[in-house]
């Protein structure tokens, strides 16, 4: 090649700071010394012609040498020419082994700022690639963060993300080797695989920059957190946050746009609110994604005035509330059963010219029916069907179960007609409410339409049916039980004994003992049981009964029952010939029968019951009996006390009126054995009454002449007056057998001396003397 040709390619600089820092070298002979040239050469042009002659020149060695040879001269290569060279290579040979080959034989030896100007003159990403990696197999190489930035954005221009993630690691070894860090680079690579949405290769990326200690930029941390915010992963958006601000960096605008609604939306409520001030802080504008999310988490949590502040703080900013950010805040004051709050938001979205939706026509209707607003709700319920939307039947039923709780018959029934004839099915609760509602007005031909329209859509009656029947019940009201009862049983509709047992109990109590034995007999056919408590509370009407035809029904009602204690009724009142045994031990047997564990208290009612009925009827050994019976078997414990001889004591305040009588006559009897015979003398005697058997038993004994004083809730005498008193005859006799006949208590008011079979029940009033005093 001629010198024209080698000075047209190249222009010449004189700049020294482009001179490679290699010495110029020059050929050694053997024994060291430099090598001389003796030939003559001619240097010809193009044309044959002579430009030059002088003394010969050794070849310049491609990739050795950086320079060539002009005559005698050494002259360096310049920048511009060897980077213009290098182009021409590269871009002629594109790539491979060709293209190596070619870069190998330079005349002359690059450096990176030659390669780094070539990679910005050659476009094609492959051949800057393949020119790049020749160049780091060579021993002049350096890394440099230029160079790796362009082959990054030509990598990225041709979508190459396998290319970057190989180039990427290629560049952290060549860092940790040369300890050079690549800052531009690195941030670069982290943000294209991030708007790329290669979110798991980006976040391997961030942290092994991280763990290079390399810094990592505001753009980088921010393209980072969208990544992951929009991929749905808010909490490696988190970790990354929590490290940018380790690091010191700020978000920025757009980020703050997606980092508030995700904070607010996985409930970090106080961050979300943070990071909103702070936006503000920075005089970054919030969009109304920020508003609304803020808005609908803070309520949605029940910080309703946090909520508020930042819907009016947003509507300050001259933003217009969206229609779903007025749902959200009308949802959120309802759950915390602010009406009137919702409400005025209600009427300031209408006015604002958004139309409610289905889902908010139902939650203003069935809030506003549920806190008995039936006004608002029903004003709402109409708004609703004007607007075009069919309330679902749980709209429908709130509304008219509201209207069945408030007893408004005609709002409730003109609801059922619209669920009907807008063909929907009522719902279960709606049909109760509605029965309930009617039952408790005495509908009853109502009610059983109702009834029998529920059974057609196919609902089981049975349950409904017997709740309309303990209604009435509870109401007091037979007449109308009896014949719902009766309703039933023609519909093929069933109640349990439960309901039967209730309704026997109400017809014995009103005195409706035709109807009360089928009842009685109908609850024994379907293997009921009838108790000791149920058996006594029918003795304890027979007791109060006054008339003969209603004791005669009582006594069949009383067989019906087929209870064993029925049986020992009739055995105490034969005689020892057919009972084949004493009283006593009669009593006993039956007593012993009893299971005291899970009977006890039903055993103690029977007894009182029972005493009360033998006074009645003049069985005052029978009755004595029982008492003994009883009081031996524990039923009463602790109703005798003889406290040595300090004070002896009788507690009747658990007994009935019949019961307290048999027992303080029974016990003084016992005493006085006690006293005559052992002459065991207490210092005082105590009855202890109560304030209801009082005045009964005082009236009793005062009628002997009795030393007991009365207080307010005891009789108290002391010991030597009662034994002086026990030592007269009429007092023996008293004792003995002197409790008034039948026909001495129904001249002083049956229902007066016995108010109630119940000991808990007494009467108030005093009752007439039971005998005429006698004379000593």
């Amino acid at each position: 090649m001629g010198l024209n040709s080698i000075s047209q390619r190249l222009s010449l600089s004189k700049d020294p700071n482009f001179v490679n820092s290699r010495n110029y070298r020059s050929v050694k002979n053997s024994d060291g010394r430099n090598g001389e040239w003796t030939e003559e050469i001619e240097y010809l042009d193009e044309s044959g012609s002579v430009i030059y002659s002088g003394k010969g020149l050794r070849s310049v060695e491609p990739g050795v040498d950086d320079h060539v040879m002009v005559g005698g001269i050494k002259k360096p290569f310049l920048n511009a020419s060897a980077v213009a060279k290098i182009v021409e290579v590269v871009k002629r040979w594109k790539w491979g082994p060709e293209l190596e080959t070619q870069l190998d034989k330079l005349q002359f030896v690059p450096t990176m700022t030659h390669i780094t100007q070539a990679l910005k003159v050659v476009k094609d990403s492959d051949a800057c690639l393949s020119l790049f990696r020749w160049a780091r197999r060579q021993s002049w190489y350096l890394p440099n963060d230029e160079c790796y930035v362009m082959l990054f954005d030509g990598l990225n221009q041709n979508r190459d993300f396998n290319g970057i993630q190989s180039l990427f690691d290629e560049m952290v070894g060549d860092s940790s080797n040369n300890g050079i860090s690549s800052f531009t680079a690195y941030n670069r690579v982290i943000q294209y695989l991030a708007k790329a949405e290669k979110f798991e290769v980006s976040f391997c990326c961030f942290k092994k920059v991280q763990d290079s200690g390399c810094k990592i930029d505001v753009q980088t941390y921010n393209s980072l957190i969208t990544l992951f915010l929009n991929k749905g992963l808010p909490s490696k958006a988190f970790e990354i946050y929590g490290s940018m601000e380790a690091a010191g960096c700020l978000l920025d605008g757009s980020t703050y746009e997606l980092m508030i609604p995700s904070r607010a939306k996985s409930g970090r409520l106080d961050t979300a609110f943070k990071l909103f001030q702070e936006m503000k802080e920075r005089i970054f504008w919030p969009g109304l994604s920020v508003f609304s999310s803020l808005v609908d988490s803070m309520g949605k949590a029940g910080r309703l005035d946090t909520s508020m502040k930042v819907y009016m703080e947003m509507q300050g900013y001259g933003l217009r509330s969206s229609a779903t950010m007025y749902v959200s805040l009308i949802e959120s004051y309802v759950k915390a059963g602010k009406l009137d709050a919702a409400l005025r938001l209600w009427d300031e979205m209408k006015k604002a010219g958004f139309r409610p939706n289905f889902g908010l026509y139902t939650l203003i209707v069935e809030s506003h029916a549920k806190s008995g607003k039936l006004d608002i709700a029903m004003s709402a319920f109409k708004d609703m069907e004007k607007a075009g939307f069919l309330p679902t039947p749980s709209t429908y039923s709130c509304l008219l179960e509201m209207h069945a709780a408030t007893g408004q018959v005609d709002s409730a029934m003109k609801l059922y007609n619209s669920v009907t004839n807008a063909g929907l099915r009522p719902g279960l609760s709606t049909y109760t409410a509605l029965l309930t509602l009617l039952a408790n007005k005495k509908l009853v031909d109502v009610a059983a339409k109702m009834l029998l329209e529920m059974k057609a859509m196919g609902y089981s009656v049975d349950v409904s049916a017997s709740d309309v029947l303990i209604v009435y019940i509870k109401d007091g009201s037979v007449d109308l039980a009896l014949r719902w009862l009766r309703f039933m049983g023609s519909s093929g509709i069933r109640t349990n004994n439960f309901i039967i047992r209730q309704l026997f109990e109400s017809c014995v109590k009103n005195g409706l003992y035709d109807s009360a034995k089928p009842l009685l007999e109908t609850y024994v056919s379907s293997a009921a049981k009838v108790d000791l408590i149920l058996y006594t509370s029918i003795l304890a009407h027979l007791v109060r009964c006054q008339e003969e035809e209603n004791e005669k029904r009582l006594m069949s009602i009383l067989s019906a029952t087929k209870h064993r204690a029925h049986s020992f009724m009739c055995g105490l009142f034969t005689g020892p010939e057919q009972r084949k045994q004493p009283v006593l031990s009669f009593v006993r047997e039956f007593f012993q029968s009893i299971y005291y564990e899970l009977e006890e208290g039903a055993a103690r009612y029977f007894v009182n019951v029972l005493l009360n009925y033998l006074v009645l009827v003049g069985q005052i050994n029978r009755a004595r009996c029982v008492w003994k019976v009883a009081y031996e078997n524990k039923l009463f414990p602790n109703a005798i006390v003889f406290d040595q001889h300090i004070a002896w004591s009788l507690d009747v305040r658990n007994l009935s009126v019949g019961a307290a009588l048999l027992a303080v006559v029974h016990t003084l009897h016992r005493f006085r054995k006690r006293m005559l015979y052992y002459g065991a003398v207490p210092r005082r005697i105590k009855l202890v009454t109560g304030p209801t058997l009082k005045i009964v038993v005082a009236q009793m004994l005062s009628s002997v002449e009795s030393p007991f004083e009365v207080s307010k809730v005891v009789l108290r005498a002391p010991g030597d007056s009662v034994m002086e008193w026990f030592k007269k005859p009429i007092v023996q006799q008293f004792l003995l057998n002197e409790i008034p006949s039948r026909s001495d208590i129904l001249l002083h008011k049956l229902n007066t001396l016995f108010p109630s079979s119940a000991p808990e029940i007494r009467s108030l009033s005093p009752p007439k003397p039971l005998i005429a005093r006698r004379a000593m």
